[in-house]
């Protein structure tokens, strides 16, 4: 079969067209695929999505290329032999073809400024991903999307080039491989030179802008989460609606929510610091209650592990044997804390969790894990002893 006429090369702004149905096999999944004389359907490739959108009332969920034929999976079958009109879900293709010449536009300014290789690309549905072959810091990152975006803002034209082998060979473009026969070549405004097989924008400010949301180290190199035009404006005004919504929680100026959420740091310290103190004054005041006691069980409510610890410890130093604290309830179970300052716990510990069903453990005089059992029960057990 000849290849499918590829019109999303010919005119990427291109969103409805007729084409004639060649074949439409059943799959196993009960979707179709079709293939047609030509088509506007971008097939997923290169790290862009496919194009969705549909064929004479047929949904394309799907569409990709095999040996020179776009390979169109639809939600029903479409009559063979017949032409039908495709509709391009247009505001899908813009979005990649934004997300897409943007890459373009970042990459080019790594490659550039440090040299860096692009070694990895793909558009998802919320963020782009941009993998560089080398690390970039905080400052290197800023610098960057504010070269990149100056590219944008100067609306240069973004032009497709199918260059010669002889013209190829002169060319310093971009490729993650070796690429047989003719090379198409984007040229984004002069700021990137790359083969690629994408849509993209026409000129440069229709990417609108580009926004860098994290960077981090990623095997050796250092791993981009990017956003272009409406989804820059999305994420734009999503986190000003939170800005918004923190700053009148802390009765702070959006611009000061920082310091204030800071404020409430240092003050959340200094009161986990004297809650401590206190926990610290009630423990051992309990161990002193139940000094002498073999084998101490107590219960206490809402207590974290570190605070489980604290009170199984006060225990240990006056009474002997193991001592054991628990908090929790019966639904939800029990988190505890068992300490022998003159022993080994963990024989005990694992004779614990077989009988009430509890995880955890722990070295030498200390052990905590949670059981899920009724405090009668566990009440039951130490009694057993």
């Amino acid at each position: 079969m000849n290849g499918t006429k590829k019109l999303y090369y010919e005119e990427p702004y291109l969103a409805q067209f007729c084409a004639k149905v060649l074949s439409c096999t059943p799959l196993p999944d009960g979707r179709f695929a079709v293939v047609l004389d030509q088509t506007a359907f971008y097939p997923e490739g290169g790290g862009q999505p496919a194009d969705h959108g549909s064929l004479g009332g047929a949904y394309v969920l799907d569409a990709r290329e095999e040996n020179g034929t776009v390979v169109h999976i639809t939600a029903s079958p479409v009559r063979v032999g017949e032409t039908v009109q495709g509709d391009v879900d247009w505001m899908r293709r813009f979005d990649h073809m934004q997300q897409h010449t943007g890459e373009h536009l970042l990459s080019g300014v790594i490659k550039s400024q440090f040299g860096y290789d692009n070694v990895g690309f793909h558009i998802g549905p919320d963020v782009v991903r941009v993998d560089v072959s080398g690390p970039l810091s905080c400052q290197d990152v800023q610098e960057i999307e504010q070269a990149a975006n100056w590219v944008i803002w100067q609306n240069g034209p973004v032009q497709v080039l199918w260059p010669t082998p002889e013209e190829l060979a002169d060319m310093p473009y971009r490729s993650k491989k070796e690429i047989q026969g003719p090379v198409r070549i984007i040229d984004a405004a002069g700021a990137d030179l790359c083969a690629c097989c994408g849509t993209h924008v026409a000129r440069c400010a229709e990417v609108g802008a580009v926004k860098v949301l994290s960077a981090q180290n990623y095997k050796g190199g250092t791993r981009l989460s990017i956003v272009c035009g409406m989804r820059a404006l999305r994420d734009y005004t999503a986190k000003c609606e939170n800005a918004s919504k923190i700053s009148n929680l802390l009765s702070a100026k959006v611009n000061e929510i920082a310091p204030a959420v800071e404020h409430l740091q240092n003050e959340a310290e200094d009161l986990k610091m004297r809650i401590a103190r206190l926990e610290t004054e009630l423990f051992d005041c309990r161990a002193q209650q139940m000094a002498g006691n073999q084998q101490p069980v107590v219960f206490e409510e809402n207590l974290r592990p570190d605070s489980l610890r604290r009170l199984c410890t006060a225990l240990g130093r006056v009474c002997p044997g193991v001592c054991a604290a628990f908090s929790g309830n019966d639904e939800e179970g029990y988190s505890y804390a068992l300490y022998d300052k003159d022993g080994d716990v963990s024989e005990f510990n694992r004779s614990m969790n077989a009988t009430l069903n509890g995880r955890g453990g722990g070295r030498g005089e200390l052990a905590q894990g949670t059981v899920h059992a009724s405090r009668a029960a566990i009440e039951a057990y130490f009694q057993a002893l």
